[in-house]
């Protein structure tokens, strides 16, 4: 099971009452609430108390006394080490219904309305389905190279190639790329010496097409032997399309870099959703659950009701996904991105389509939302699909001033969500909750909210 630290605080028996918003099991302890990974509701163990962070207690299960019902074993044998999943060993179905009454705390609490949340939409077997895996450098125990995911709480490196949750088309590649890093000795970057050459590795790939883009995150431009390494990856994975460069010199956490050099291929892929194709390179935004989506757009769409005659915009929208797929049904729809990469592929992926009613603009949101409503521009329906820290007051506001007759608002993040709707309120009213898994096994959920003006 997993463990914050072999250093506690207290021990003591306690019971699991419920699942915090992070996917921790809360566990009542005198005056204190206790946060324990990998315990469930209902299940009772020895607990120790490891840390206290920020005014909040965290713990781990010594022993297990008594489990719960939903209690599943882990097929995956690094869970509990990587950080990268927490349901691992919990029933999907329970998941599904932990998330549901995630969203519907979250909108008590936060935003303080009690409205009926549609059962969550899952998938029929949560495995691999993730079209993006991040990965990263780093040296074992013993100074050899490994190329994996970051152990639960720190930056130390595991070695992983087979992950539940990743494309399984990514398994060979990683092993090829390590074996390669070790027989030309490349020297990986050493986050705590600032020395070294290669940081990160990203593979996407594309759900309906044949295609996969690798990026190779470096500290510099030119490493040793890179001209070789180029030449044997490509021999030894020809199912690799692409390869780019992304060359990230800042000594950050930040994963890509400012400077990017393709190394052989287009340095994009294409993929297929909703009858669209999408272009997507290094830095676009793009889902990482190709099958949910779908759900996810699909819902979205059925929510805006177009009838053919509206002006939509679709605001935060990467590589112009949503925006796209509503221009079918709409008068004319408006695009802002702040990423230009981003917004070059909203443009090629409009042409690639054959949609001409759809403008593109490399803006952030909330100062191109304030000059829509300065000039008090028409605008009929508003879909807005924020990062995980949600949107600004500002641009809710703007949104208040234009008054569209609905807004549909995508959601990854559940508190950020509640507390932006709170601000829509006095004009707009919730007509639709709807959350979707596109993050099984872990404690990420999406959301689609209509919200109707009220007359």
């Amino acid at each position: 099971m997993p463990k914050f630290s072999s250093r506690s605080l207290e021990i003591f028996h306690g019971t699991c009452r419920s699942l915090s918003y992070l996917g921790l099991g809360e566990v009542p302890y005198g005056d204190k609430l206790v946060y324990v990974p990998d315990f469930y509701p209902g299940e009772a163990g020895e607990i120790s108390i490891d840390y206290k962070r920020n005014g909040q207690f965290f713990g781990s299960v010594r022993s297990l006394e008594k489990p719960s019902s939903n209690r599943i074993p882990s097929l995956c044998p690094y869970f509990g080490t990587c950080g990268g999943c927490l349901f691992q060993d919990y029933s999907y179905a329970a998941e599904l219904q932990h998330k549901q009454r995630l969203i519907q705390n979250q909108l008590h609490r936060l935003a303080g309305v009690d409205v009926d949340v549609l059962p969550t939409l899952g998938m029929e077997e949560p495995l691999h389905y993730r079209n993006k895996i991040q990965t990263h450098f780093g040296l074992s125990s013993t100074m050899k190279p490994t190329l994996g995911f970051y152990r639960q709480g720190s930056h130390e490196v595991i070695s992983i190639s087979d992950c539940r949750i990743q494309d399984q088309r990514a398994k060979p590649i990683l092993e090829t790329v390590l074996q390669l890093v070790s027989e030309l000795r490349i020297p990986v970057y050493r986050e705590e010496k600032k020395q070294g050459y290669l940081r990160h590795f990203l593979i996407r790939t594309s759900w309906k097409k044949e295609e996969i883009l690798a990026v190779l995150v470096t500290k510099q431009k030119d490493f040793p032997y890179k001209t070789e390494f180029v030449s044997r990856f490509r021999a030894a994975l020809p199912q690799v399309t692409t390869l780019v460069q992304s060359i990230r010199k800042q000594d950050d956490n930040v994963i890509l870099g400012d400077q990017e050099e393709i190394l052989y291929g287009p340095g994009y892929i294409e993929d297929e959703l909703c009858g669209l194709t999408f272009r997507i390179s290094a830095k676009s935004f793009y889902q990482t659950n190709p099958l949910m989506t779908e759900v996810l757009y699909q819902t979205a769409i059925s929510f805006a009701d177009l009838t053919g005659e509206e002006v939509v915009l679709d605001a935060y929208s990467g590589i112009g996904t949503i925006g796209l797929l509503a221009a079918k049904h709409a008068k004319k729809v408006l695009s802002v991105e702040s990423v230009p990469e981003a917004v070059k592929d909203a443009k090629e992926n409009a042409e690639r389509n054959g949609i001409h009613h759809f403008e593109e603009v490399v803006d952030d949101a909330t100062h191109y939302l304030q000059q829509m409503a300065a000039r008090k521009a028409l605008l009929d329906v508003l879909f807005m699909d924020p990062p995980r820290k949600g949107s600004t007051p500002e641009f809710l506001e703007a949104a208040k001033q234009l008054r569209p007759k609905r807004i549909i608002y995508v959601s990854c993040g559940p508190s950020s969500l509640a507390r932006d709707i709170k601000l829509l309120l006095d004009i707009y009213q919730i007509e639709m909750v709807q959350p979707v898994d596109l993050f099984p096994r872990t404690e990420h959920v999406e959301t689609v909210v209509l919200l109707q003006l009220k007359v």
